[in-house]
């Protein structure tokens, strides 16, 4: 699937980085099944660049436009599964 990923034009290349590898999460999440504590770990780092809620929101939802991915979902299910090694959507 090809799409373009949500890209806030103020970010450093680090952060554009950071923030693909967490969508990458997401997308493994969906396709395959993704370790949980990679998940998060990615989240966090991701929490750390877009630390405003509607912020995050409004990338989520271009995410889930263009590629039909709910990162809002996946995260929600890996917080709710601390028992949970692999989260698959």
């Amino acid at each position: 699937m090809e799409y373009q990923y949500p890209i806030v034009p103020d970010w450093s290349t680090e952060e554009i980085i950071d923030v693909i590898k967490f969508f990458e999460c997401v997308e493994k999440g969906y396709e395959s099944g993704v370790d949980r504590d990679e998940l998060m770990k990615q989240y966090r780092r991701f929490k750390d660049i877009v630390p405003s809620k509607s912020e995050e929101k409004k990338i989520f939802d271009q995410f889930a436009e263009t590629s039909g991915y709910s990162s809002y979902l996946i995260i929600k299910k890996s917080k709710e599964s601390n028992d949970m090694k692999m989260i698959k959507m």
